[in-house]
C-alpha cells in the first residue's frame, strides 16, 4: 500500500508539472497524503529522516476556484510537515521520546485546526472531526495512506512556518 500510495503521488506531481496544476483534481492529490498518520515509536525515525522527502502543495497546485475542502487538507499537511521539521531538528537533543511527543502534538494540533476550519464552512465536515478525543485520533490514524511517512523518491520539501511545542506536557 505505501509503495502504491508513492507512486500514485509521484504520478501526480509529474502530471502536475507537465499541465501547470491545472488539469490534475485535487481531490485525487489527497488520496496518497492525507490524513496524515499518528507519531508512533514505529514511525518517528521515518519522519524525522524522511521530511523533506514528503510531498508539499502550494496553492498553485489548484485552480483558482473550487476544491476548497483539498485546499484545507493539504494545508494541514504542509503545516503538519513543517511542525515535524521543528520537532525533529529544532534544537530538541532530548531524545525520541521528547522528539515523539513534540511530533504527536503537532499531528494533534494540525487535525484540531484542520477540523476548526472544517467547521467553519457550510459542506459536510470530514467524518473523524465528527469524533471526539481519542475516538477523533484513531479515526484519522485509520484513513492514512501513508502510515510509516515514506517519502517520495527525488522530491525534496521547501521549508514552512513554526510550531511551538510544550514539553511540559509530556
Amino acid at each position: 500500500m505505501i509503495r502504491k500510495s508513492t507512486l500514485l503521488t509521484t504520478l501526480i506531481l509529474h502530471l502536475i508539472s507537465l499541465e501547470g496544476g491545472q488539469s490534475i483534481d485535487p481531490d485525487v492529490m489527497l488520496k496518497s497524503c492525507f490524513p496524515p498518520a499518528r507519531p508512533s515509536v514505529t514511525n518517528i525515525n521515518a519522519i524525522c529522516l524522511y521530511g523533506n522527502g514528503r510531498p508539499r502543495y502550494p496553492a498553485s497546485y489548484f485552480p483558482s476556484s473550487g476544491h476548497a475542502y483539498a485546499r484545507r487538507a493539504v494545508n494541514a499537511v504542509n503545516r503538519l510537515e513543517s511542525w515535524f521539521d521543528q520537532c525533529c531538528y529544532g534544537g530538541l537533543s532530548l531524545g525520541n521520546g521528547q522528539i515523539l511527543c513534540c511530533a504527536e502534538q503537532a499531528w494533534k494540533n494540525t487535525l484540531s485546526y484542520f477540523c476548526v476550519e472544517e467547521y467553519s464552512t457550510k459542506t459536510l465536515v470530514h467524518e473523524c472531526c465528527e469524533k471526539k478525543g481519542e475516538e477523533r485520533w484513531n479515526c484519522f490514524e485509520s484513513q492514512a495512506p501513508n502510515p510509516s511517512y515514506q517519502p517520495m523518491c527525488g522530491y525534496t520539501a521547501p521549508p514552512d512556518r513554526i510550531f511551538t511545542w510544550d514539553p511540559n506536557t509530556c
